[in-house]
């Protein structure tokens, strides 16, 4: 398997500075996802937005990793209500006539 575009847990520890245990609870609760290459954890450069955000909730407002996971499927609801919301929307325009 390639590396290319996946980005070694360790490094992001380093880089974010928190530790290899955070980045391994958020794992273990499903928020993100690794690769494991030759005994080597790797996270997909698409997850790292994601990952910043939940680092900064969990320095900055000191939000524990039960905390994030319940505001990302929060805000995973909300999306899908928004979304339903605008499909129905544009069912109501179409018997308005408009």
């Amino acid at each position: 398997m390639s590396v290319e575009g996946l980005i070694p847990v360790v490094e992001i520890s380093t880089h974010y500075n928190v530790q290899v245990s955070f980045i391994n609870n958020l794992v273990a609760i499903g928020l993100i996802q690794i690769d494991t290459v030759e005994e080597v954890h790797y996270v997909h450069e698409n997850q790292i937005r994601l990952i910043e955000k939940m680092i900064r909730m969990h320095n900055d407002l000191d939000v524990n990793i039960e905390g994030i996971d319940i505001v990302f499927n929060l805000l995973e609801k909300i999306d899908a209500l928004q979304e339903e919301l605008k499909n129905s929307k544009s069912r109501l325009k179409i018997y308005e006539g408009e």
